[in-house]
This record gives C-alpha cells, structure tokens and sequence, in this order.
C-alpha cells in the first residue's frame, strides 16, 4: 500500500474504532508514517481472497485492545504462508539449460502466488487403476516398449548391473528367474531371493539378498516352455 492507501485504510479503521483516530496533526503524520513503514509491502486487495478492510474489521470485532500494524501484518503473512503450502512449482517454459531463466520465472511465479496476483498451482495427482490410464500413453508404451526409453536404459545399465543382466538374458530368449515367485524364499515377482540369518538361538534375525535359488529358476524355465508351446500348438494345427 502507497501513503494514499495508508490513508485510507486509517481513517476506515477510525470509523470503526474511534480510539485510532489522531486529532493533533503531527501525531497523525507520525502514525501514517509508522503504518506505511510497517504495512508498505501488503497490498490493500488482491483478485483472491485478501482484503485488508476484512482484516483489520476482524480485529476490531473480536479483540477489546486497538487495532495496531501488527494485527494486519500477521493475518496477511499468514495468507501468504497458506497459499504457497497449496502450490507445487509449474515446470517453466524456458530453456531449462539457461540457470538464470529458469530461476526467475520460478522465483516470479511463486512470488504472483504468495502475493495473491494468481492462483496456487496444484500437483496433479497420480492416478491408478484402468479407468485412469492415458490412452495416448498406453500408445506410446505399445510402441516404444517400455517407459524407459532405450538410451537412457543403456546408460543407466553400469549402475544397476543385476537388472541390466536379467534384461540381456531376456532379450536373449532365456527365462527371467525374477518374473516368478520363489517357492524357497517366497520372494515376490520382481524381487530378489533373499537368505534368512539365523542367530545363536536357531531364530531368524533377518534376511539378506543371495544368488536366485535353483528352484525359482527351474520354475521360471517350465513357465517358459510352457507359454512357447501353447503359442506353437495352435500354429501347428
């Protein structure tokens, strides 16, 4: 708020609560000064939601002491703190490469959220199950495969080598041990077999990652030759 808004703001305060109101003219310009100093920075309205009249007419409704620049300041800190709770950071439309765009229209756009020029932004939420899946992406995935693109799954492949091994192997034909459940350790699709760690008192202390177990990979094996003989059956016939 300007000197004018300041202004303003008073002399709607001294009609609600007359004990606000200066008579002598340099308390009155001492008391402008103050407020501006201390309000300068909270603007007097914004498109969502703030106003503050509603402020300080809440104060003089519900506290018996006089209305001071610290009774609005704190219900406008307090908009500002919920609004950017409620605000997830938009991907910015610059190059991502140019550090100092990026920052500041990040910088910008919380800065429109917090002082009321536009709304929060939410995260959109992940959604599960077949009613919410993207057509368009279950296109993309029939396409490319996987949601990983091909590159990225080659450069990725030095830091996560149990995975990239079980993918070669794949890709060469053999069974993925991992895509069964493990009858001995009961491990689940997708997750390693485990080892118990039996303490001095015969009792299981924990389990820890081991080699796939011959049992799993036996499984693994039958599954497979049992998929590729149904599919050759009806090309037989």
């Amino acid at each position: 708020m300007d000197r004018r808004e300041i202004a303003a703001l008073l002399a709607y305060i001294g009609r609600l609560d007359p004990r606000t109101i200066r008579t002598d003219q340099g308390e009155a310009r001492d008391q402008l000064a103050q407020w501006h100093e201390l309000l300068g920075d909270v603007p007097m309205a914004t498109p969502h939601g703030w106003d503050v009249r509603v402020a300080a007419r809440h104060h003089i409704r519900t506290s018996p002491f006089a209305i001071l620049p610290a009774d609005v300041a704190r219900p406008w800190e307090s908009y500002r703190r919920d609004r950017l709770a409620r605000h997830s950071d938009p991907t910015p439309s610059v190059d991502p490469d140019d550090q100092a765009a990026w920052t500041a229209e990040l910088a910008g756009t919380r800065r429109a959220v917090a002082t009321g020029t536009t709304q929060p932004v939410q995260a959109r939420a992940i959604t599960t199950g077949r009613d919410g899946v993207d057509p368009r992406l279950e296109a993309r995935l029939r396409e490319i495969g996987s949601c990983i693109p091909p590159a990225a799954r080659a450069a990725l492949a030095p830091y996560r080598p149990a995975r990239a091994a079980r993918e070669a192997a794949v890709a060469q034909g053999l069974p993925d041990a991992l895509g069964v459940r493990c009858t001995w350790c009961l491990a689940q699709p997708g997750e390693p077999c485990r080892r118990r760690r039996i303490g001095p008192d015969g009792g299981a202390r924990g389990t820890a990652p081991c080699v796939t177990h011959p049992s799993r990979l036996d499984l693994a094996t039958a599954q497979q030759a049992d998929r590729t003989e149904q599919v050759q059956q009806p090309a037989a016939a």
